[in-house]
């Protein structure tokens, strides 16, 4: 009684482990840069994303100032300066950056 009863519960684990894995989608991977997770020091070092930055930013890369926010995000630094970072920007420079591919490890 106790092996059928056993088998019954090994039975049904195995059949909801396996549903699943169909019945939810993949995520969408994030994207490798963003205004709001990537370092703005990052963004300006990279050729890739730095080309991003000075075609929807103009000047920003080459702001004496901008070694002062090297370690924020260009999201953390909107308060400072909203009229220069609106979401607007910020959204263009985005969706650039969302194009470009992940680094290479």
């Amino acid at each position: 009684m106790r092996a059928l009863i056993l088998a019954a519960a090994l039975c049904a684990s195995a059949a909801t482990l396996a549903a699943p894995a169909f019945a939810q989608p993949a995520a969408a991977a994030a994207p490798a840069y963003s205004t709001a997770e990537t370092t703005i020091g990052d963004l300006i070092d990279n050729p890739a994303t730095r080309a991003v930055i000075d075609k929807l930013l103009p000047g920003v890369s080459t702001d004496p100032q901008v070694d002062q926010g090297r370690m924020m995000t260009f999201r953390q630094v909107q308060s400072y300066a909203p009229d220069k970072f609106s979401d607007e920007t910020l959204a263009k420079v985005d969706a650039e950056l969302a194009k470009l591919p992940a680094p290479k490890s």
